[in-house]
């Protein structure tokens, strides 16, 4: 499985620090969520370790290799990443999108081959898609899209998989789908997946770890039941928090909370 590490990453925006010496590595073949309010680095974070944001200082490391040095297409047979705008082109069939995926791995443009195929095929059939297959994508409902477009991660056939804030837009019902897919997908294929939520008892009952951040950096990382605390929330988003078991699911659930 891939490595993913960053080693003392600093990133700004028009000279205004954003994170500064961040160092972390991802724990494969798991699912870990970045929390934090709102402005603290979690996406910025995201995209550094997928490339799609520049570091001003240190590095990111896949498999012991900087991220980059690395070609385009060499880290997306790595990674794949969700971001969360998705945007699909006007018209475009379920099929045809759930096809990009395939694009890092095409020896000649457009053409799929016979392993093409069956890697598009059974990523519609892990996201139960496959009778979608010829609906035009923006005549779907959102919890339809948001399986589309993990399936086209999956047909990517990457080890690790980003998602910046999956359930965003989606009412409770589909949240749930969403997440309950994305743990049985890594239970069943063992991928790694890293995503960003803002549902504090969605990210305990989904995650095996919890990497908490404020303020540009990293203050806590570890098992859910490590980090989900009365202490680490008052520290991370200044709340008090009543925190109990979840004896359905068996992890922390926040039950209340208030200002501090």
């Amino acid at each position: 499985m891939s490595e993913i590490r960053a080693e003392n990453i600093s990133i700004s925006y028009d000279d205004k620090s954003v994170i500064q010496d961040l160092s972390t590595h991802i724990v494969n073949g798991k699912i870990t969520t970045i929390i934090g309010a709102n402005g603290c680095g979690k996406s910025t974070l995201l995209k550094a370790l997928t490339r799609i944001q520049a570091v001003k200082s240190g590095q990111i490391l896949i498999d012991g290799k900087a991220i980059a040095d690395l070609p385009t297409k060499e880290i997306a047979k790595k990674i794949a990443l969700l971001p969360q705008v998705l945007e699909a082109t006007e018209g475009i069939t379920v099929y045809e999108l759930v096809s990009y995926g395939r694009f890092p791995h095409q020896k000649y443009f457009g053409q799929l081959s016979n392993d093409d195929k069956a890697k598009i095929n059974w990523a519609m059939e892990m996201t139960k898609i496959t009778d979608l297959a010829n609906e035009k994508v923006d005549a779907l409902s959102g919890g339809q899209r948001q399986r589309v477009w993990i399936a086209m991660a999956l047909a990517q056939d990457t080890e690790t998989i980003f998602l910046d804030e999956p359930t965003t837009y989606l009412d409770m019902n589909h949240q749930l789908e969403i997440l309950e897919l994305l743990k049985k997908l890594n239970q069943e294929t063992r991928k790694t997946i890293i995503m960003v939520l803002h549902d504090l008892n969605l990210s305990a009952r989904f995650s095996d770890n919890l990497i908490a951040m404020k303020n540009g950096a990293i203050q806590y990382h570890g098992q859910v039941e490590e980090v989900m605390t009365t202490d680490i929330l008052r520290d991370i988003f200044s709340i008090e928090a009543q925190i109990v078991q979840d004896p359905i699911h068996n992890c922390p659930i926040l039950l209340t909370y208030q200002l501090t």
